[in-house]
């Protein structure tokens, strides 16, 4: 699975961006799809998780404390993507954001992990 990032860039406090994840297979097969970040010295950590039912519809978001409620993540299934709209952004958003996938390969009874390269995202006046 191939995952390409879009939207990044320069934001002042208080702005919103959208950032969009467009994966390679379609989104309906992929049991996880998630936002990450990530800061120089810093280790990666988890911003937001769209986690999809055995019904194959996403119905459940996962947020990191330090975001809830300013940020929202979707998926678009017309564009094949995983989106993230952040609002009331602030100075400790910057970093660059990465989309993952994880799809449970049931023949190797193993999570597979898959991750694009990232976006920047810096939040400056």
């Amino acid at each position: 699975v191939q995952l390409v990032e879009s939207g990044g860039g320069l934001v002042q406090p208080g702005g919103s961006l959208r950032l969009s994840c467009a994966a390679s297979r379609n989104i309906f097969s992929i049991h996880v799809m998630g936002w990450y970040r990530q800061t120089p010295g810093l280790q990666r950590e988890l911003v937001a998780l769209v986690l999809r039912n055995g019904s194959r519809e996403y119905v459940d978001s996962v947020y990191a404390d330090s975001v809830k409620g300013r940020f929202t993540a979707s998926r678009n299934i017309a564009e094949n993507t995983v989106d993230l709209q952040m609002n009331h952004l602030a100075p400790e958003d910057t970093a660059i954001y990465f989309c993952q996938a994880s799809i449970y390969d049931a023949d190797a009874g193993e999570w597979r992990d898959y991750w694009g390269q990232g976006t920047q995202v810096t939040v400056s006046s």
